[in-house]
């Protein structure tokens, strides 16, 4: 007994052909249109997390004094920063303004930085001495002649208003104090 076989109808191979490359194009189209999402910028509403780092004097009525009279915008270039809510546990001493990509992060209550030496080049704004500390695209501000410690770090886009206003605060609610190197 001999079998035979028989050919699809050419009708249902031309259109199988069709669907699959449809697919293909749509699979295409969508991955070119669809977001990256290991390169997408965190959500923008999302609290900021902080890295805990030691601050002793963090919890110190300093402490709280300047945290408590820190505006809740702070301005930049023209534009203003406001404040971001910090992602619990918050450290204490703690506060931030602007973006989560990068931010104005207050510290206050943190040990005498190494950096301030006898020699050490400090630069006073509104009658406020800080030792700047430069980084890669930002710069920490430590607060050194005041009865706490404190750091300002700023990205280097956000200009000199945030450590001009932190400043004005500063002087109105902590009184000076002789530098300790």
């Amino acid at each position: 007994m001999t079998e035979s076989r028989t050919a699809p109808p050419r009708a249902a191979v031309v259109v199988a052909a069709v669907l699959v490359g449809l697919l293909a194009v749509g699979v295409i189209v969508a991955s070119r249109f669809a977001p990256d999402t290991e390169s997408a910028p965190p959500v923008a509403g999302g609290p900021l997390g902080l890295v805990p780092i030691e601050a002793p004097q963090a919890t110190a009525p300093e402490c709280a004094a300047l945290l408590g009279a820190l505006p809740g915008e702070l301005p930049s270039g023209g534009a203003a920063l406001a404040a971001l809510p910090l992602a619990d546990p918050a450290p204490a001493g703690a506060t931030a303004w602007g973006d989560r990509i990068d931010p104005v992060v207050l510290r206050c209550g943190l040990r005498k930085p190494p950096e301030l030496t006898p020699t050490a080049a400090l630069q006073v704004v509104s009658g406020v001495q800080w030792l700047p500390v430069r980084g890669t695209g930002s710069t920490t501000w430590f607060l050194v002649d005041r009865p706490v410690y404190a750091a300002l770090t700023m990205p280097d886009a956000a200009g000199s208003g945030p450590l001009q206003t932190v400043s004005e605060v500063v002087a109105a609610e902590l009184p000076a104090q002789p530098v300790d190197p």
